[in-house]
């Protein structure tokens, strides 16, 4: 029995283009106002901030002109302005502590802009103090509410399988993230799913960032420069999902000589090399460079010989992959970059006798940011296309289930700087393909092939009034395929009562139109697809009409900050997300949607199901950040349930407590040894109970069968679902790493690593006809080496 969906891209009627055409221009009046502001008579300096040697930007540094009330901060990209600056003769300073202090003399005439691109030498001074300031000068004038950024220092403080830093294993240390396993684990943020965590490399929507196994990621710690995980209550400027945003950005290929690094392990080898195509002259002109990351495992063959206790069979962890990432920068003198790059991820599965499992995922793209010279805006933009196709066949399945999308994204955004306020809006466009195939318990095959388009546009004001930071933000999306129009306000403020205490909240609506392939009832499952929203689903969800197809969800936070005595600082935050409407694929579906079953309830031959939920929780981190110490230390306290109509459960990544403790010690006569810890302790996840077995009888030959020779199957009497608890979950992992300076530029390191160092059984799954525990992954011990050039 078949059921096929085709859909094209919405065309309207004459009818709505009258109210398509009201939309647009109430979009277009909502993003281009700020064109027809006029500013008063006076200059604007603007520029970037570069390290000298490196050329890589200065974050979060003073750019004043001395002996003035006029200044700015670096952003993350290196970038100031000092707006409305009276015409006169000044000199410019440039501080920051671990650099050199750089002054020179400027002249400012009415109405000119001046972009200076400025670059400053680099002290012997320790960097974590550097970090440190840099930090909390940017949580007074930032309001970053639940927005959790990592520089690749702290990304490599957290152990990971090899001894190689780890993306995939720092997330899972955040306030707020559930990963529910070692072997095919999946990140949930604050009762988010993954299909409801928007991931985004340079702009480009990735659309399956982890490898099978879980304690790999497709990117490379060594070629990021930043990463903003925001949990819940972001800005306008990011839509299409309801839960959260992981914003990753490489950086460029180095631009004075050519450099890279080879490293090894037991799990995985890596290849970095990069340089300069042309080298900036000495006044700091013009550059290029490039970037090319290549990265492969070789766990099932090494697994066999190196770690054959943890499977009996002799076949080894069925887990391998491969990653290929390059970058194109192009560089003006005045800090304008254009950026090509590209992508290449493959993952394998196979177990033998029971399923095998691939996907791939590749693309292309470009971004770049314009400072045009006769404006006082800022431009930046990206357009990208990817693709992902999944497929997984079991051995005691002869259909294969498979899942793919692929499309572009585009995006345009425009800034003004208007002394220390900010207006930024912009537009974006997506549009993608989903193709889905899956054949159901009873043999029902559920497949969809649609093709859908996005429109969405935002206007972002950032206002500072005294102590008082405000952002209010509206995003306006349109879904082609569903025919629906979503205006979503949004709003982030921080109030910063001292110095050192600071009282933050945000919120917003939220919607997004991509489904996932998978249950979330699904305890295990590697199969990670997508499908476009669609209209198969009930006409009524608990007695009231089903009016949208979007899901839709509703963030409320806030929280407090203190920068504590003694180098510590403690982040304090509670939220709320409330789920009004979700899509889960049905896997309760037994008949066909026709006329021959109209009567039959909704549940039982509809695609998909309706549910709403929600998720609460209170987070605390505590942070010491200072010379030879790194102390993380995070407890989560979590709740998140989720309704279908009929009964009221909690889904399986319900963790109530999550304690994650990281420590960094950097020692020798040297400084050259480093010892990093991890302990992660996570109560027990729900899980449905066994009740009973029974002989389950298909009936295949209708009334004719004998029900008294017939021989059946055993089949499971189940309890309520997810009523049940696994025992808690703890792991400690421990690194020890040592580094030789070979040159200036060159230098070895060796780690050794253990992975659950008491090697304490943490349940994976209980086989139900079997009674056969499945644990996570034991003691894994292992040692790498590396060589930087």
């Amino acid at each position: 029995m078949k059921r096929l969906y085709n859909f094209a891209i919405f065309a309207p009627s004459p009818d709505s283009m009258k109210k398509i055409t009201l939309r647009i221009t109430l979009l277009a009046t909502f993003l281009f106002f700020p064109l027809v502001m006029l500013f008063a008579q006076t200059a604007t300096i603007r520029g970037f901030v570069f390290e000298k040697g490196s050329q890589e930007p200065v974050l979060f540094t003073n750019v004043v002109l001395k002996g003035t009330v006029y200044g700015a901060q670096t952003d993350a990209e290196g970038f100031y302005t000092i707006a409305s600056v009276p015409a006169g003769d000044y000199v410019m300073m440039v501080t920051c502590l671990g650099y050199d202090s750089l002054t020179l003399p400027i002249t400012v005439k009415e109405n000119e802009i001046i972009n200076k691109k400025l670059l400053i030498v680099k002290k012997s001074v320790s960097l974590p103090t550097f970090n440190v300031s840099a930090e909390r000068q940017a949580a007074k004038t930032e309001i970053k509410i639940s927005i959790i950024p990592a520089t690749p220092r702290e990304l490599k403080m957290v152990p990971a399988v090899g001894g190689e830093a780890e993306l995939a294993q720092y997330l899972q240390t955040l306030p707020g993230v559930i990963f529910t396993g070692d072997q095919g684990g999946q990140l949930y943020i604050r009762g988010g799913t993954p299909i409801q965590n928007k991931v985004l490399l340079d702009g480009m929507v990735i659309y399956n960032p982890f490898h099978s196994i879980g304690l790999f990621s497709v990117f490379d710690t060594d070629v990021i420069r930043k990463v903003n995980v925001m949990t819940g209550g972001f800005n306008a400027e990011y839509g299409g999902r309801i839960s959260s945003v992981m914003d990753i950005t490489t950086r460029e290929g180095n631009k004075m000589r050519f450099a890279g690094k080879v490293s090894s392990s037991p799990f995985t080898s890596k290849l970095i090399f990069e340089g300069p195509i042309k080298r900036p002259d000495s006044l700091g002109g013009g550059s290029s460079s490039f970037l090319i990351n290549m990265k492969t495992s070789y766990l099932q063959q090494t697994s066999k010989v190196l770690y054959n206790y943890i499977d009996t069979t002799g076949q080894g962890l069925p887990y391998n992959f491969a990653d290929l990432y390059g970058k194109l920068s192009l560089t003006n003198a005045n800090g304008s970059k254009l950026n090509f790059f590209g992508f290449n991820f493959t993952d394998n599965v196979k177990y033998p006798d029971v399923s095998t499992l691939k996907w791939s995922s590749n693309g292309f793209g470009s971004n770049f940011v314009l400072i045009p010279g006769s404006s006082q805006v800022r431009i930046d933009g990206t357009f990208a296309y990817s693709k992902y196709a999944i497929s997984l066949l079991e051995a005691t399945d002869a259909h294969p289930r498979s899942s793919e999308i692929n499309g572009f994204n585009m995006g345009l955004n425009f800034t003004y700087f208007i002394n220390k306020d900010e207006i930024k809006y912009g537009l974006e466009v997506l549009g993608f393909r989903t193709n889905f195939d899956f054949f159901n318990s009873i043999n029902l095959e559920i497949s969809q092939t649609d093709n859908t388009s996005e429109l969405g546009g935002f206007v972002k004001y950032k206002k500072v009034i005294g102590k008082l930071l405000l952002e209010p933000s509206v995003r306006l999306a349109y879904y082609g395929s569903l025919g629906e129009f979503s205006p979503e306000p949004r709003l982030g403020m921080k109030f910063n009562v001292t110095e050192k205490f600071r009282l933050k909240f945000s919120g917003g609506f939220y919607t997004q139109n991509l489904l996932s392939a998978s249950s979330d009832r699904d305890v295990v499952n590697l199969f990670y697809g997508f499908l476009s929203g669609s209209d198969n689903v009930p006409e009524k969800f608990d007695g009231k009409d089903v009016t949208s197809k979007l899901q839709k969800s509703t963030h409320g936070i806030g929280g407090f900050e203190v920068d504590l005595p003694n180098h510590f600082d403690l982040n304090v935050e509670g939220y709320i997300k409330d789920f009004p409407q979700l899509t889960n694929l049905n896997r309760d579906k037994v008949y066909d949607d026709n006329a021959d079953n109209a009567s039959k309830p909704d549940n039982v031959k509809k695609d998909f199901i309706i549910e709403n939920g929600e998720a609460h929780g209170l987070d605390f981190l505590l942070k010491y950040d200072y010379k030879r110490v790194y102390l993380w230390a995070v407890y989560s306290l979590g709740y998140v349930t989720r309704y279908d109509g009929i009964r009221t459960y909690m889904p399986h990544f319900d963790r109530r407590h999550n304690v994650n403790l990281v420590l960094s010690y950097t020692f020798g006569k040297k400084l050259n040894w480093e010892f990093d810890a991890r302990w992660n302790f996570g109560s027990g996840f729900p899980f449905t109970q066994t009740q009973g077995d029974f002989e389950h009888l298909n009936f295949s030959q209708g009334v004719n069968t004998n029900y008294t020779t017939a021989n059946g199957q055993l089949g499971t009497i189940l309890g309520d679902l997810n009523a049940g608890r696994l025992p808690t979950y703890h792991r400690l992992d421990i690194t020890i790493k040592k580094k030789w300076e070979i040159s200036k530029n060159s230098a070895l390191e060796a780690n050794v690593n253990v992975i659950n160092a008491y090697n304490r059984q943490n349940i994976f799954y209980v086989d139900r006809i079997t009674n056969q525990v499945k644990y996570q992954l034991p003691l894994l011990p292992s040692a790498g080496i590396s060589l930087t050039f």
